[in-house]
């Protein structure tokens, strides 16, 4: 909404953390929280896996993660760090080799298990191998796959053993010199995650990836993904995210950046205000907000835009949006720009026109920032 003024009371204080690098993306510190999503092709086709990589890149990914479960995956994965548009963070479990080659592959993270990735010796030879070819590591805390003597010490998964299981890994970097790391503690559950997140929030100065670990599918994904991330942003904790779905990786693109759009965290491309529509319509809102989703994928400029059906709450919501189209009846609607009443349009012409519109405010708020470079 870029014609208002930013108001306090929507402002969030991010947690200050270190900032470390992934690549050429930086996280922590004062950085854009970066969105992150994982292949579900096989390593090996790399043809595939490059494709899905890009698709997901097109999205607005930063960041994506690479699972290499054995040594051919491994092999794949140094055309594809060479190949990707954005860093590759290579996911490893049981084996330290298999990151150690990771990383030799050209890996700009490496995304370790505590749990399952072996003793400190191994630990430290998995350092050693990132140290040496300039990557990142984060500690993947998974509630599903936390060290038996923790299970002995607590009796079951639960945050403060997610946490201490964290701060273990911590120290064994630390005692190790290194320092480029950030962590994780996800679980299925919103609770136990959000909970496990916080106590890791006031424990370390590390950036924090946030995650519902195995949310579900689309919708349910989306919503416990919404509701555990969207709690912990708003508390200011967060320095990357990824919102697992079991879906196509784009869809979990798209979903994390609505969820940092909705807290004005990050802003890229179009953001849709729209009803839900009733009887009071004046044209079909469903449709034309699908077209529109669809035809305005390519915008990356953060652009706002209302399209809604009557008059009752439309002249309301352009005044917050750069652009905006209420309906009117009779076959047509008002466009609005800036907030302001600009001009009448046919509901025949509305998506076409509201396209253009679009796509020359996008154009001419890149022109203007050009200039001011």
């Amino acid at each position: 909404m870029s014609h208002n003024p930013i108001r306090p009371w929507r402002n969030i204080e991010r947690r200050t953390s270190r900032q470390i690098r992934v690549g050429k993306v930086l996280v922590g510190g004062d950085a854009p929280i970066s969105v992150q999503t994982m292949t579900n092709t096989l390593t090996t086709d790399v043809a595939a896996t490059l494709d899905q990589i890009r698709r997901a890149a097109i999205a607005g990914a930063d960041i994506v993660r690479v699972s290499t479960p054995d040594e051919e995956s491994t092999r794949a994965l140094r055309e594809i760090c060479a190949e990707s548009p954005v860093p590759i963070a290579a996911d490893t479990h049981f084996h330290s080799r298999r990151a150690i080659e990771a990383a030799e592959a050209g890996a700009a993270c490496l995304r370790i298990n505590p749990g399952n990735i072996g003793d400190a010796k191994r630990v430290a030879e998995v350092v050693r191998a990132a140290r040496d070819h300039g990557c990142s590591i984060r500690i993947g805390v998974n509630a599903g796959s936390l060290e038996k003597h923790l299970l002995d010490k607590y009796g079951e998964p639960c945050p403060a053993a997610m946490v201490e299981s964290g701060l273990d890994h911590i120290k064994l970097l630390q005692d190790a010199d290194f320092h480029e790391y950030k962590i994780s503690v996800k679980a299925s559950d919103v609770f136990m995650a959000a909970a496990a997140y916080q106590q890791l929030a006031e424990a370390t100065d590390a950036p924090i990836h946030l995650g519902i670990t195995e949310a579900g599918g689309l919708i349910s994904g989306t919503v416990k993904s919404a509701i555990g991330l969207g709690n912990l942003l708003w508390m200011g904790i967060g320095d990357t995210i990824r919102v697992s779905l079991s879906a196509d990786p784009v869809e979990e693109v798209k979903v994390g950046f609505e969820i940092l759009k909705s807290l004005g965290l990050r802003t890229r491309g179009v953001q849709i205000i729209s009803c839900p529509s009733c009887a009071r319509q004046g044209f079909d809102v469903i449709k034309t907000v699908e077209a529109l989703e669809k035809r305005l994928e390519h915008i990356k400029t953060p652009i706002s835009l209302s399209i809604i059906g009557c008059v009752v709450n439309g002249p309301g919501e352009a005044l917050m949006t750069d652009i905006g189209f209420t309906g009117g009846g009779a076959g047509s609607g008002m466009v609005y720009l800036a907030g302001k009443q600009d001009h009448k349009l046919s509901n025949d012409r509305m998506i076409d026109h509201i396209v253009e519109l679009v796509e020359a405010r996008a154009a001419e708020i890149e022109a203007r920032a050009e200039a001011a470079e």
